[in-house]
């Protein structure tokens, strides 16, 4: 066997216990509700990556069981399970049970790999009531039991027809291979039942990054399975992201090359839009922060469509080099980088920035040369992206006037405020809350109704405009968003500034019929395409006022679901009952909408949050952009899950 093949106890290091974990588990998967659940699946799945980029499994199985267990399995070498040489345990065991201990470290374990030190699989270990490791090696079935990260017995081989906690129908069918069955802690996690469709997103993203691997998914409960295999894995990815979108050049633009030890791939993408959509990865991990392989990219980008620009003189010497924010417009590009597992460096436990300074002239110079042979091979679909790039410069050009009129001075002290907004008396924009309302008799009763130390009103009057089809320069003709963007503080487009923002509650009250979902869509269109890190930071919110009152006598009680109200009816003994149905905010008098709506203590608020970027950029593009038939299609297949309220 070569030495690139071995893969035995020698190659498992031992770092520290995994007390730690239960103790902050947080730190180690993110959260403990439904997104850190799906993290522990996520952490099984990278060791099985990790056998797949090492060359030595083609295949990784998820199941979901009855009763919230979980299975992950591959066909790759199986972990080692004879005894490790310092600990005197199983190899198997060692890893199960100990943080930081794994394959990724030192010579003869794996190149790359998708996790992180090596925590992920004894992590899963430490916040499961229960763990079942089963490896194949050698024509032997292996298996050893956890609870709570402290194994139950020694390694052993596996009897035929040994009963387990749970039932599963999967037989696995791979000759050699790991299995990994869980179940997570229920004193730990507020949820322990996985959901399919995020499961299904989530191993999807990972088969486009490591192309030519198949993955199989099945939920026993619902006897639903998905499979996925992608020969051209980026190639897909971004054909996925640009469905619904009108495309400037036909296909990516692919780009792949391996220097100096760095595996650097990317493809590009441009369609008619006015916003970008760029994914980054290391080691199939998604780096939502970006890092230096980004940076990379974007400078290698703009540089090569300015010097394709020179170089057919659609540029002439006195003409201004194209910005960075120029290129961005209509952008859609993944950029994936592969690199030594213990060479990679990550600015935060989370993994969510790459911060190896190297990779990016690296990925810099594989992208110039690519774009450069591209444009060269290719002048037709070069001249389409550079009057796309051009035309936002000039839309840039015209959008710079449009914008210093809206970007205020002093607006902390309550400088050039819009006359419609009823502003706060406190300055301190954490403690302070902006209600964007619909309609100027809603505004009136929630400007007469709020607590004026901490809530302003901005009341809007009719329909924004649609953002998704607009530039900014465009945008910023139209009051009703130039009246939000001043109020908000924070200017917009390239001298847009968080920092300045007036309000960390952004709330959008609404009245409960269609034209007030209209008004919500448009307003969350115009936050996710230009404002994105006001709903990043967790500052978006939506009231929820009642859809009734129900009201017998002197006594009153409102009802946010037509469920609730139901509930309040059964504990009413007579009939003498008054039940009225709000159409709107502004049926309300000043005291109901406070008592209601905006008083802290009664309120009912839902916070706007993207945990799936790409789900939402589609679901935006396909609802508000140009192309009919997709938004006709959606409209066909839910049709008979609206609830309408004639």
């Amino acid at each position: 066997m070569s030495a690139s093949n071995k893969y035995s106890a020698e190659q498992i290091q031992v770092l520290e216990g995994l007390e730690p974990v239960r103790k902050r588990p947080g730190m180690y998967v993110g959260s403990t509700d439904l997104r850190g659940l799906h993290h522990l699946i996520k952490e099984v799945v990278d060791n099985s990556i990790d056998e797949a980029l090492a060359g030595f499994a083609k295949n990784i199985w998820v199941i979901l069981h009855e009763d919230n267990y979980m299975t992950v399995a591959d066909d790759g070498r199986g972990i080692p399970v004879e005894i490790h040489p310092k600990v005197g345990k199983s190899a198997l065991e060692v890893i199960m049970t100990t943080l930081h201990a794994g394959g990724k470290f030192g010579e003869g374990g794996y190149k790359v790999s998708t996790g992180l030190h090596g925590v992920g699989v004894s992590a899963v270990n430490a916040l499961s009531d229960y763990v079942l490791a089963v490896v194949r090696r050698e024509r032997q079935n292996y298996y050893q039991e956890y609870a709570r990260g402290k194994a139950k017995s020694k390694v052993t081989q596996l009897p035929k027809n040994l009963a387990f906690p749970f039932k599963s129908n999967f037989v696995w069918p791979a000759k050699s291979g790991t299995k990994i069955t869980f179940l997570a802690d229920k004193t730990i996690f507020t949820i322990i039942e996985a959901d399919f469709d995020r499961l299904e997103k989530q191993i999807k993203q990972v088969a486009y990054l490591v192309a030519g691997i198949f993955f199989h998914i099945y939920d026993e409960r619902t006897h639903e399975e998905r499979h996925f295999y992608f020969q051209s894995g980026l190639a897909t990815l971004i054909k996925h992201l640009n469905r619904n979108k009108i495309l400037i050049h036909p296909e990516p633009i692919l780009l792949h090359k391996v220097v100096g030890g760095v595996d650097v791939e990317a493809a590009i993408q441009y369609n008619n839009g006015f916003v970008e959509n760029v994914e980054s990865f290391a080691n199939v991990v998604p780096t939502i922060e970006g890092g230096s392989h980004l940076t990379g990219f974007r400078i290698a980008l703009t540089r090569a469509i300015n010097d394709y620009a020179r170089k057919i003189e659609a540029l002439k010497e006195k003409d201004e080099n194209l910005t960075g924010e120029d290129v961005k417009e209509g952008l859609t590009a993944v950029i994936s980088v592969k690199m030594d597992s213990d060479k990679i460096q990550f600015e935060s436990q989370t993994k969510e920035k790459l911060g190896n300074a190297e990779i990016q002239p690296i990925v810099s110079q594989v992208i110039k040369d690519g774009l450069d042979m591209f444009f060269e091979e290719n002048p037709q679909d070069g001249r389409a992206i550079l009057e796309k790039v051009m035309l936002a410069a000039r839309a840039r050009a015209a959008a710079r006037a449009a914008k210093d009129a809206v970007i205020r001075k002093g607006a902390l002290e309550g400088m050039t405020l819009p006359g419609k907004l009823a502003d706060c008396q406190n300055r301190d924009a954490t403690q302070s809350e902006l209600y964007i309302v619909e309609g100027d008799s809603a505004g009136g009763s929630a400007k007469q109704g709020r607590d004026r130390k901490f809530q302003a009103i901005l009341p809007l009057r009719g329909k924004i405009l649609n953002t998704e089809r607009a530039r900014l320069d465009k945008i910023l003709e139209f009051e009703e968003i130039k009246a939000l963007v001043i109020a908000l503080g924070t200017g917009i487009g390239d001298t847009v500034d968080y920092n300045k923002v007036r309000y960390h509650r952004i709330i959008i009250m609404t009245d409960a019929d269609v034209d007030g979902e209209h008004i919500r869509t448009l307003l969350l269109t115009f936050f996710f395409r230009y404002l994105p890190e006001v709903i990043n930071k967790g500052y978006m919110y939506i009231a929820q006022p009642p859809l009734y009152k129900v009201q017998k006598g002197k006594e009153i009680s409102y009802a946010y679901s037509d469920e609730e109200k139901e509930s309040i009816l059964k504990g009413i003994k007579t009939d003498s009952v008054i039940i009225q149905r709000y159409k709107g905010l502004g049926e309300m008098n000043p005291d109901q909408l406070w008592e209601t709506t905006m008083n802290p203590e009664n309120r009912v608020l839902k916070q706007v949050t993207v945990e799936d970027a790409a789900g939402a950029d589609e679901v935006f593009t396909m609802l508000m952009g140009d192309e009919v038939p997709p938004r006709k299609r959606f409209i066909q297949t839910h049709a008979k899950l609206a609830t309408l309220d004639i």
